[in-house]
């Protein structure tokens, strides 16, 4: 694409956010529920297509698909609920001295926002995933990038959206969809002026390269990019005492579930060494080894996992435990586990490196204290996961208080291979797993990334975004004169 033709496409872009911003807020929300009925309205091709492109069976694309669905019409009812709004009324007082202006504050939209999907989930978090939902929730119009690993796949859910669009009356630059051939073009699309934000979910080099471009435009641009993570699971004494073999075969379904092609694949566990951590590990061993090797997401991913994996068996001290056979073919993924020493881990940065695919690395500890010292350096993370007894989470507090400050989502006695979409929910972490820890790319709360708060300072009441007027018309919580009521101003 030439610089000529990506500004005569970012300039309709332009023209529809200028535009949408005089819409009412139920306008939005019709079409976000529109969108979500022509995506629901996509037959066998859509499922066909993407399993073809993907190697992801039909049974997953289809609970891909509903999910997708829902994130359009839960985001939908999280604008009309008005939890992205944050409005609040700070009333006048002419009485006091000096008198204090009527003063009121909401959320508006950025501006239009570029989205560059993933390719392990080419419907949720791809061209009509949650970062165009929750842009196009926050009023924002959207470009996505086409992903080159599923371009027919972006192309249908693309005309979808674009159905919707139309359908609703909004203008045709609320949502464009273009090809990148070169890594340059891509680049011209997050620098250019009319790119108020970017959304991005891959590789820590694909969303780092995006973060620098952003930092080094002549108006800087936030990037919300979800880069991966190794997900830590940190399985405690008096959990392995009782239940190593049954959490061996959890971790073990875990860690193989989708070919470990997700952002959440637990590839690290930290237990200290005993008789439970070896009934685990001889557990994990039998499981591992009876499972069969897969079909990646495509070849490209398949030579990654497998350079990855052989890169960090390499590292001093690293041992192989048990590979699922021997016999892969090309393109396929065999589950691996292997072991290190707490010493050599904390000797060596590179054990940390993602191995994007059902790869784990064993962290054998001495003693509660190397445990902490292990968790201290590790870096930040999506999630971490505490496999233990309420005993083990008294014993072992300062352990705790580590972990939470290394994950965006700490979980107790579960795995982190699914990601319910919630308003709970935060998908996010400290760097290097994300480049923003404040927000989450899941649930209602991703919406805010993609605006920004606007106050009003005594404005007549028509005059006002409806999410300020005294009567309040959408009938939304709202926060006036520090109290959270839906009661309308002066009532």
């Amino acid at each position: 694409m030439s610089k000529t033709e990506l500004d005569n496409l970012l300039q309709k872009t332009q023209a529809a956010f200028v535009e949408i911003q005089k819409y009412p807020v139920a306008r939005r929300v019709h079409l976000m529920r529109t969108i979500a009925d022509e995506i629901e309205a996509l037959g066998p091709e859509l499922i066909a297509t993407a399993a073809r492109e993907s190697n992801l069976p039909e049974g997953r694309l289809t609970g891909e698909k509903g999910r997708t669905i829902f994130q359009w019409r839960s985001y939908a009812e999280a604008v009309e609920k008005g939890y992205s709004l944050d409005a609040t009324i700070d009333t006048a007082n002419a009485a006091r001295t000096p008198p204090k202006p009527d003063i009121r504050k909401t959320n508006v939209a950025l501006g239009p926002v570029a989205v560059f999907g993933a390719s392990n989930f080419p419907f949720a978090f791809s061209t009509a995933g949650g970062d165009t939902a929750s842009a196009i929730a926050a009023g924002c119009p959207v470009v996505v990038k086409a992903h080159p690993g599923h371009p027919d796949t972006s192309r249908l859910m693309a005309d979808a959206i674009s159905r919707g669009v139309a359908k609703s009356g909004y203008p045709e630059g609320t949502f464009l969809h273009i090809v990148c051939e070169t890594n340059e073009e891509a680049q011209a699309l997050v620098s250019h002026p009319v790119i108020k934000a970017v959304g991005f979910t891959g590789s820590n080099r694909g969303g780092m390269a995006l973060v620098e471009i952003a930092a080094k435009r002549k108006e800087p641009i936030p990037v919300f990019a979800e880069m991966g993570s190794i997900n830590p699971v940190f399985l405690l004494p008096g959990k392995l005492e009782n239940e190593a073999d049954q959490q061996a075969r959890q971790y073990a379904a875990s860690l193989t579930l989708g070919v470990g092609q997700f952002c959440t694949n637990p590839g690290l566990v930290i237990a200290e060494e005993g008789a439970g951590l070896s009934q685990f590990i001889h557990a994990l061993e039998e499981e591992i080894v009876k499972a069969l090797p897969a079909s990646m997401l495509n070849a490209g991913i398949a030579k990654a996992y497998g350079i990855s994996r052989e890169k960090v068996l390499g590292l001093a001290g690293v041992e192989v435990l048990a590979e699922a056979g021997t016999n892969a073919e090309e393109g396929q993924g065999s589950a691996t586990v292997a072991t290190v020493s707490a010493i050599d881990f904390l000797l060596n940065d590179d054990l940390q490196s993602e191995v994007f695919g059902p790869f784990a690395l064993i962290i054998q500890c001495k003693t509660p204290e190397q445990m902490v010292e292990v968790a201290s350096r590790i870096h930040g993370q999506l999630t971490a996961t505490l496999l233990a007894t309420n005993e083990d989470l008294a014993t072992y507090a300062d352990l705790i208080a580590v972990v939470q400050d290394k994950c965006g989502r700490i979980i107790f006695n579960n795995f982190p291979t699914g990601v319910e979409v919630c308003k709970a929910m935060h998908h996010g972490g400290p760097f290097p797993s994300s480049s923003n820890s404040q927000y989450t790319s899941v649930g209602p709360d991703a919406i805010r990334r993609f605006t920004r708060p606007l106050s009003f300072q005594n404005w007549p009441d028509q005059f006002l975004p409806e999410a300020l007027q005294n009567a309040n018309p959408l009938g939304i919580w709202r926060t006036v004169d520090n109290e959270v009521t839906k009661e309308g101003v002066g009532n």
